[in-house]
C-alpha cells in the first residue's frame, strides 16, 4: 500500500508547491512527479499482484467507523494508466505551451491527477463522492483555461456536475439511512433488493452517468472537451470520465443485489447501443475538428456502458475484461487523436473538418497517428480497441437470442468507421493541400502518436492481458 499511497502523494503535493511556489519551469516539475508516481504505481502493481488485496484504515479507526482505501490489482493497474497518460500528456504540453491555455495548468492538472488517484483507491461511498467533487472541480477549472470563449461550456458543466453530485450524494444518504454503513465490502454483504436500494441505487447512477456524459446525460460533454485547450481536451476524455465510470461499475458489481443489476443490466445495455448510434451520428455531422473527437467520445462511451449492462445481464465474466480494456484501449486512443487534432489545428489556422484536406502533406505523423487511434476506436486489427470488441462480441455469438445486442455493435462499428474515415479521407487526399498558417512541429506530433502505438501494441500481448484483466477484474 505504500508505493499506492506514493503514487497519490507526489501529484498533490506538486500541484500545492507548484501553486505556492510558481517556479519558472513547472512542466519539467509536472513531468518528474508523473514519473516518479508511475514508478510507484508499478510498484503498487506488483505488490498487489503479490500480496493480493490490501486495506488501509485511515486514522486507526476499525469498521464500519473507518474509512478505508482499498488496493487491488484493478486499482493499481488504473493508478499505472492515469500516471502514464499524465505523463505522456505532460510532455506534450511542455513542447507546445500553446496547448496548455496558461500556466495555471500545471498545478491544476497535477490536482487532477491527485484526484484521480484518490478515486480509484477509496473504498467508501462518501470518499468517494469527496474525491469525485475534487475531479469535477479541477476539471472545470482545466476548461476554462481556453479562455472567455470556453466560459460558457465550464459554467454548464460546472451546473450540471453539481447536479449530479447532489443526485450520487442523495443515493449515498438513502443508503446510509438504510443500512448505517457506506464502507463498499461491508455494503456489498448487506444490501438487500428493496425500495429504497433501488431508489438509492438509481439516484448514484444518474448522477454518474451525468458526470460520465453517459448517454442520455451527455450533452455538456461536446462543447466542454472541444472547446477546452489540447491537453486539457486529452485529459477529459482520456481520463476523467472514468472516474464516475469505474464508480457506477462498483456500486452495480459489488454492491447492487443481482435482483436489482439485471433489469438495470438491461437499461444500460440499451443506453450503450443508443449511445453508439447517436454519438456516432453527431461526430459524422460535425464541422470541427474536436467537437467531431468529443461527440465520439460519446459514442465509445457506449462499449463501456454497454459492456457493463451486459455483465449485470449475462452474468459472463469474459465481459468483465472486456469492460476494462475498453477503458485502456479508448484513453490511449483519444489522448492520441485530441492531441494530433491539436496540431492539426494549430498548424493549419482553423478548426473546420474540411480544411484538412491534403493535410498529409504537410503533417504525415499527426494524420498518420489520428488513423491509427481512429482504427482502435473503429475495432480494426491488431488494435486494444479490436481485442475488447472482439471479447465483448465472443459470449454474444454463442446464443441467438444475442444477437440484437452483436448487430448494435456492427452497426455502432460502422458509424465509427464513417467519422474516422471522414477525416483521414480528406487529410489523405492528394489534391493541393490547404497551406500551413506556421511551421509544424514534428516532435509534438511523435509525442501525439505515442499513445497510438502503445494502443496498437495491445495485440502483442493479447492472451496473457487478456486473461490477466479477467482475473483482476474479479
Amino acid at each position: 500500500m505504500t508505493a499506492a499511497l506514493l503514487s497519490l502523494a507526489l501529484p498533490l503535493v506538486a500541484g500545492l508547491l507548484l501553486v505556492a511556489l510558481q517556479p519558472r519551469r513547472p512542466g519539467l516539475w509536472v513531468i518528474a512527479v508523473s514519473l516518479g508516481s508511475l514508478l510507484a504505481a508499478a510498484g503498487a502493481l506488483h505488490q498487489a499482484m503479490a500480496l493480493g488485496p490490501q486495506m488501509l484504515q485511515i486514522g486507526g479507526w476499525t469498521p464500519p467507523l473507518a474509512i478505508r482505501f482499498q488496493l487491488t490489482p484493478l486499482t493499481a493497474l488504473l493508478l499505472l494508466f492515469t500516471a502514464g497518460l499524465h505523463l505522456l500528456v505532460a510532455l506534450f504540453a511542455a513542447r507546445s505551451p500553446h496547448a496548455t491555455g496558461s500556466g495555471d495548468y500545471w498545478p491544476l492538472s497535477s490536482l487532477l491527477h491527485a484526484a484521480l488517484a484518490a478515486l480509484w483507491l477509496s473504498a467508501d461511498l462518501f470518499n468517494l463522492y469527496v474525491t469525485l467533487e475534487l475531479l469535477s472541480l479541477t476539471a472545470v477549472a482545466l476548461v476554462a483555461l481556453a479562455g472567455r470563449k470556453s466560459h460558457r461550456p465550464a459554467f454548464n458543466y460546472l451546473m450540471l456536475s453539481l447536479a449530479g453530485s447532489l443526485a450520487y450524494l442523495f443515493g449515498v444518504a438513502l443508503l446510509y439511512g438504510r443500512y448505517g454503513v457506506l464502507d463498499v465490502p461491508l455494503l456489498a454483504g448487506l444490501a438487500e433488493a428493496d425500495a429504497s436500494t433501488r431508489l438509492a441505487l438509481l439516484l448514484m447512477s444518474l448522477g454518474l452517468m451525468l458526470k460520465a456524459a453517459l448517454w442520455p446525460l451527455h450533452l455538456w460533454l461536446p462543447p466542454a472537451h472541444s472547446g477546452a485547450p489540447t491537453a486539457v481536451s486529452a485529459l477529459l476524455s482520456g481520463l476523467v470520465v472514468k472516474g464516475p465510470i469505474y464508480i457506477l461499475w462498483l456500486i452495480w458489481s459489488e454492491i447492487a443485489p443481482p435482483e436489482l443489476g439485471r433489469p438495470a443490466g438491461m437499461l444500460f445495455a440499451i443506453a450503450g447501443i443508443v449511445a453508439l448510434l447517436s454519438g456516432g451520428w453527431s461526430a459524422l455531422r460535425a464541422p470541427r475538428l474536436k467537437m467531431l473527437v468529443a461527440y465520439s467520445t460519446v459514442a465509445q462511451l457506449g462499449y463501456a456502458l454497454l459492456a457493463l449492462g451486459l455483465l449485470l445481464r449475462l452474468e459472463e465474466p469474459r465481459l468483465e475484461a472486456a469492460l476494462w480494456l475498453f477503458i485502456l484501449a479508448h484513453g490511449l486512443a483519444k489522448v492520441s487523436m485530441f492531441l494530433a487534432a491539436g496540431e492539426l489545428q494549430r498548424v493549419l489556422g482553423t478548426r473546420r473538418v474540411r480544411a484538412l484536406k491534403g493535410a498529409s502533406q504537410n503533417m504525415p505523423v499527426a494524420m498518420a497517428t489520428f488513423a491509427v487511434a481512429g482504427g482502435s476506436l473503429i475495432g480494426l486489427p491488431p488494435s486494444g480497441g479490436f481485442l475488447a470488441k472482439w471479447l465483448l462480441l465472443e459470449p454474444l455469438f454463442v446464443q441467438p437470442q444475442h444477437w440484437p445486442w452483436a448487430l448494435g455493435i456492427l452497426l455502432g462499428t460502422l458509424m465509427s468507421a464513417a467519422y474516422v474515415f471522414r477525416v483521414v479521407a480528406l487529410g489523405f487526399d492528394r489534391a493541393r493541400p490547404n497551406p500551413p498558417s506556421v511551421a509544424p512541429d514534428r516532435l509534438a506530433q511523435w509525442l501525439a502518436m505515442l499513445p497510438a502505438l502503445l494502443v496498437l501494441s495491445l495485440a502483442l500481448i493479447s492472451e496473457p492481458l487478456l486473461l490477466w484483466l479477467g482475473g483482476v477484474a474479479r
